[in-house]
């Protein structure tokens, strides 16, 4: 544990609602697993809808999001991350279920997956104002950035993402992932930490998701200057057919040095 606090775990749920789909039999749940998990120490769920609804569906959204509200979890603190392009369908969806944390990801409606940051530089007016109005639904809002090679481009990158109202970052670590087990790993981990440097520096809080592992956690935790949330689905996923849900959520933990959530075991 760092000395700004615990790490929180974000647990995403997409996998578990790909798997349902891939049977009309309605199992997995991705309620039950979001119930599970937080049972077991988990600090928050994350979920993201995709237009095409191919994991996470908006109905699930809504059912997460009433699990959560009628069991108390919210009231305790647990919190509810809703990931997607602010297009007007994200917008809706958030205003309907009010989550804690919008996180902005520059997505099109067809990509497998996440896969690159925002250009805050570039599309700063319309990220301002969807900022604005999320602000205005109640939401916290992370934007999901790169990391930057260039010490002076990081700084005015995370300046700008803090003057257009960003509450904090999530730093896209697909590249890092990528690079832990090869030479290249040392110089792509400076990137992160530069960046996080400069979006402490900016007075923005720093989430961090993709690709995540048990292995590559720690490492990653214990480089940044602060690390206030990661958000993990995939892998958590994967780790949970040997481990169990519950175990999963110990092995995550303790990657992070982290305590489990004060509400777990609360419904």
């Amino acid at each position: 544990m760092s000395a700004y606090g615990t790490t929180k775990l974000s647990v995403n749920l997409n996998k578990v609602a790909l798997l349902r789909n891939q049977r009309d039999v309605g199992y997995p749940d991705p309620v039950a697993a979001g119930r599970t998990v937080l049972k077991a120490g988990a600090h928050g769920l994350t979920v993201h809808p995709r237009p095409d609804e191919r994991h996470i569906r908006r109905a699930d959204v809504h059912a997460i999001a009433e699990m959560m509200a009628v069991e108390g979890w919210r009231r305790r603190g647990i919190e509810l991350n809703i990931e997607g392009n602010p297009f007007d369908s994200y917008m809706d969806l958030v205003a309907a279920v009010r989550p804690d944390q919008a996180t902005l990801v520059p997505d099109g409606p067809t990509a497998a997956t996440s896969d690159n940051g925002w250009d805050v530089l570039a599309e700063s007016d319309r990220l301002a104002d969807r900022i604005a109005a999320l602000h205005e639904l109640g939401a916290r809002v992370s934007l999901f950035m790169n990391a930057e090679k260039d010490g002076a481009r990081a700084e005015a990158v995370m300046a700008k993402a803090a003057g257009i109202g960003a509450d904090r970052i999530e730093l896209y670590t697909g590249p890092y992932a990528q690079a832990f087990a090869t030479e290249a790993r040392q110089a792509v981990l400076e990137d992160y930490v530069r960046t996080a440097e400069a979006a402490v520096k900016a007075g923005l809080l720093i989430n961090a998701g993709h690709d995540l592992t048990t292995e590559n956690l720690g490492p990653l935790h214990n480089a940044l200057p602060r690390l206030d949330e990661v958000s993990i689905g995939h892998a958590f996923t994967a780790d949970a057919l040997w481990m169990g849900l519950e175990g999963a959520v110990r092995a995550y933990l303790d990657a992070l040095g982290a305590r489990p959530s004060r509400s777990r075991h609360v419904a």
